[in-house]
C-alpha cells in the first residue's frame, strides 16, 4: 500500500469510529483501496481504539448567517482545460493581486472546491482549481465518490506533482506578472507539501490545510512562505505537526503553524459534518492576511 492509499485508508477508518460512517460503507471503500476483508476489519478495529484523539468542544460552533466565510463576494467559476488536458476550474479576479493554484481533497473537483477558488478569486486572487482525475477522465466521470477516491490513491506522486506544476503554468499565462501561492485541503493538502518538496520555485506562498507531510521530506528546495493549518482535534494528521514544523524550519522558509482550537479534520469543508463555521472564519481571514503579506 502507497502513502496516499494508506492515508486514505486512514481517513475513512476514521470516518467510521467517528459515526460518520456505516461499518459496510467503510469495508465496501477500503475494498475499493483494494483492503483484504481482514485487513479492512483490522483496520477498523485499530482507529476504533484509538484514544488519541482530544475530547470535542462541549457546544457546537453556529453556522455563519453570512454563509461560509468569502461566499458573499465569490466569483462564477468555468470550467476549462489547458495543458495536455488537464481539467480544472477557472475563477478570475476582477483586478488580480496574484494567482493561487487550488487542490481538493480525496473526492476530487468537487462543487465545494469550486465555490473555494471563487471566494479566493473573489478576494483577489484568480483561482484555478485543479482536477488531478483529468487522466481518469474528470472526477464528474465518477457518479461513485468512493470510486473516484480510490482511483486517486491509485495515482503516482509524480503524475501529481507533474499536474501541480502544470496548474502553475497555467496560472502564470493566465496572470502574468504575479505572485503564485497554493492551497489545498485534506489530500490536497499533503500534495502541497509535496510540491513543496519537490523544489517548485514559482511558488511565494503556500497553505496546506490539516494535510499529511510526506515521510522524509525536504522543503530546501523550495521558496515559499507557508502557512500550515490544522485543527485541534485532528490528531491522525496532527501527528506529522512537529516534522512538518521542522521541515520548514531547517529549510530556513518563512512559516506559521496555526491550529484551529476545537476543530476537526476537514474543518473548513461547509459541506461535511466537521464544519466548524467560526474556525473556517478565522483561518480564512488568516490566509488572506498571509497572502497578502506573501503573496
Amino acid at each position: 500500500m502507497t502513502p496516499l492509499q494508506r492515508y486514505v485508508a486512514e481517513e475513512i477508518a476514521t470516518d467510521h469510529a467517528d459515526g460518520l460512517m456505516p461499518r459496510r460503507e467503510a469495508l465496501r471503500r477500503l475494498g475499493l483501496l483494494g483492503l483484504s476483508a481482514a485487513a479492512a476489519t483490522t483496520l477498523l478495529a485499530a482507529c476504533a481504539s484509538d484514544d488519541d484523539k482530544p475530547a470535542a468542544a462541549s457546544t457546537t460552533p453556529s453556522a455563519n448567517p453570512s454563509g461560509p466565510p468569502g461566499m458573499d463576494e465569490a466569483v462564477s467559476t468555468e470550467a476549462i482545460t489547458f495543458g495536455s488536458g488537464l481539467q480544472g476550474a477557472w475563477a478570475a479576479a476582477a483586478d488580480p493581486k496574484g494567482s493561487l493554484l487550488v487542490i481538493h481533497e480525496n473526492k476530487g473537483l468537487t462543487d465545494h472546491i469550486r465555490t473555494v477558488a471563487g471566494r479566493f478569486a473573489g478576494a483577489g486572487y484568480s483561482a484555478l482549481a485543479i482536477d488531478l482525475l483529468s487522466e481518469e477522465g474528470g472526477t464528474a466521470k465518477f457518479t461513485d465518490p468512493a470510486e473516484a477516491t480510490a482511483a486517486l490513491a491509485k495515482v503516482p506522486p509524480a503524475r501529481f506533482v507533474a499536474d501541480m506544476k502544470a496548474g502553475i503554468d497555467e496560472l502564470q499565462r493566465r496572470v502574468p506578472d504575479k505572485k503564485v501561492a497554493a492551497i489545498g485541503f485534506c489530500m490536497g493538502g499533503g500534495l502541497v507539501w509535496q510540491l513543496l518538496a519537490a523544489g517548485e520555485p514559482r511558488l511565494a506562498a503556500a497553505s496546506p490545510f490539516y494535510g499529511p507531510l510526506p515521510e522524509g521530506a525536504d522543503l530546501a528546495g523550495s521558496k515559499a512562505a507557508v502557512l500550515a493549518v490544522y485543527g485541534e482535534l485532528d490528531a491522525r494528521v496532527n501527528a506529522s505537526r512537529d516534522a512538518a514544523t521542522a521541515a520548514l524550519e531547517k529549510a530556513g522558509l518563512p512559516h506559521e503553524i496555526v491550529t484551529e482550537q476545537g476543530a476537526d479534520h476537514a474543518f473548513f469543508n461547509d459541506t461535511g459534518p466537521r464544519y466548524n463555521a467560526t474556525a473556517a472564519a478565522d483561518v480564512y481571514a488568516k490566509v488572506l492576511d498571509w497572502f497578502g503579506r506573501y503573496a
